[in-house]
């Protein structure tokens, strides 16, 4: 299995038989107003041939109209369903509905869904537009896409109900990081910091966390910067250290599948 991280929640993941890019964002300003640090780790233009594109929510981070445009029409979109509606009647013919607890097959991958704690509506008035989804990536090896979420006593279940419940253990876990400072206490109602990452990471049972949602766009509260700075200050004294492995944007992880006992 391949990782490349494109940057904040764009990831190009190679696993079994399929290419599949998350949250595509290639804009170069975030909301037309934060500016990107950082030039996407693949030019849209030099993509590889995609089998799918996974949605997970409707805030502009995650979900770039402008880049959506750009990617070849033809490719299957997945999103939640009222986020996939949205898009097919916006003219995405391709968008097909991924309901939590719902399972699609993309190649040889099952592609299974799961509602995030994160109200993902895109404006303040489209409240009926907040489903949020997060996926399980099985195609034998396993990746697990969290998008944006809280740190509940559930997040781990989707990973427990489809692979410990038959014996599995999860490879990859694809997790955000985000810093909001003292003032914001609601950040962790709907997203991961660098320190509820790791907790998560712990609680999947991941061989390998890779963390994203940093060193691309400035944000209002914090730089793109600040979370991976903790992280790696936290990292030098924490037991499960040795399996996070920060990818920079352009940058690829190659995991071999895990070793079988005999």
């Amino acid at each position: 299995m391949n990782v490349t991280y494109i940057g904040h929640a764009t990831l190009l993941i190679e696993i079994g038989q399929a290419t599949i890019l998350t949250d595509p964002n290639f804009d170069p300003k975030l909301g037309r107003v934060l500016p990107r640090v950082s030039p996407p780790g693949i030019a849209l233009e030099e993509l590889p041939k995609l089998d799918a594109i996974l949605l997970t929510h409707a805030h502009a981070d995650h979900l770039s109209f402008e880049s959506l445009e750009r990617l070849p029409s033809d490719v299957p979109l997945f999103a939640p369903p009222v986020i996939a509606r949205w898009l097919r009647r916006l003219g995405f013919a391709a968008a097909n509905d991924l309901p939590a607890g719902g399972v699609t097959r993309i190649r040889d991958v099952e592609v299974h869904a799961a509602a995030a704690t994160h109200k993902g509506n895109r404006y303040g008035f489209d409240r009926w537009r907040s489903d949020a989804n997060m996926y399980l990536l099985d195609a034998g090896e396993t990746a697990f896409f969290a998008g944006d979420t809280a740190l509940t006593p559930d997040t781990h279940g989707l990973v427990e109900r489809q692979l410990w419940t038959h014996g599995r253990e999860l490879d990859l876990a694809l997790l955000p990081i985000g810093y909001a400072p003292w003032w914001k206490p609601g950040f962790r109602k709907g997203h991961l910091t660098h320190d509820d990452a790791l907790a998560l990471f712990e609680r999947l049972r991941a061989r390998v966390l890779v963390p994203y949602h940093w060193g691309t766009f400035r944000h209002v509260t914090a730089t793109a910067h600040d979370a991976i700075r903790r992280l790696r200050e936290r990292l030098a004294s924490h037991h499960l250290s040795a399996g996070v492995a920060i990818i920079e944007p352009g940058e690829t992880l190659h995991l071999e599948p895990a070793t079988q006992p005999p």
